[in-house]
């Protein structure tokens, strides 16, 4: 199995989303996979510029120069797309953004139906591969996600991609601080592994693993509290920097 990771933190493998996108890679590579790790902040990807030039003057080909020149081959012989973001505005984060409307090339003009439902189909030199989601946020609750999952959902759906499942952490920043202060979380990170793990032994991850990374770590209310005074004490650090 071959699978590509595109991880869209600024904080790249410092960051939350890392904490529970490493192990999950490494859970792949214990058993297997080939996998390949791409760091949007890294990558120069231009906005999409929507003159389907890549459909119709030059089909399946952006016509600019930058790095999805090398990304659409690898994509095109690629199992298994991983999409790592922090939760930005509900949504994806820029460069992570940028990366996925330039993935427009890889299908065709035509409108297909596919259960009912108006769809661009792959075109022949990109088979079908299964996608997951690698996702945290700083709120408390998982309804956060939503239209996140909703638009990965989509995705597959209109290009026939299988989404394999979504490694979703709420109240993200707590698991690393929870982790320095020696809490019980590390079955958070184990799950992650185990995840990568079942992918590739099996093509799925378990519902039991996915529910045990966006596990609750603290009540709400504590949550609340500990993020309102850490909050109160960067303010506080800023205003005397000033």
């Amino acid at each position: 199995m071959k699978a590509l990771v595109f991880n869209g933190s600024p904080r790249m493998d410092h960051g939350n989303t890392a904490l529970i996108l490493t192990p999950f890679v490494e859970g792949m590579r214990e058993c297997g996979a080939e996998v390949e790790v791409f760091y949007t902040s890294r990558l120069h990807i231009n906005p999409c510029l929507g003159d389907f030039n890549c459909w119709f003057k030059s089909p399946g080909a952006c016509h600019q120069q930058d790095d999805i020149q090398l990304l659409h081959p690898k994509l095109r012989g690629t199992d298994v797309w991983v999409f790592a973001t922090p939760l930005y505005v509900w949504g994806v984060s820029g460069p992570m953004k940028n990366l996925m409307d330039r993935l427009v090339p890889l299908v065709e003009p035509a409108i297909r139906l596919r259960h009912g439902h108006c769809t661009h189909p792959l075109r022949e030199d990109t088979p079908p591969a299964k996608v997951v989601l690698v996702s945290n946020c700083g709120f408390w609750e998982m309804d956060n996600f939503h239209p996140l999952l909703a638009q990965f959902e989509m995705f597959c759906r209109t290009v026939g991609f299988e989404f394999a499942g979504a490694l979703l952490r709420p109240h993200g920043p707590l698991l690393g601080a929870m982790l320095e202060m020696g809490a019980a979380v590390h079955d958070v990170l184990d799950a992650a592994r185990e995840a990568g793990r079942q992918l590739v032994q099996h093509g799925a991850i378990s519902g039991d693993m996915l529910k045990t990374v966006s596990r609750e770590l603290l009540p709400k209310s504590t949550y609340l509290e500990m993020a309102n005074k850490e909050f109160e004490h960067e303010l506080a650090m800023g205003t005397a920097a000033r």
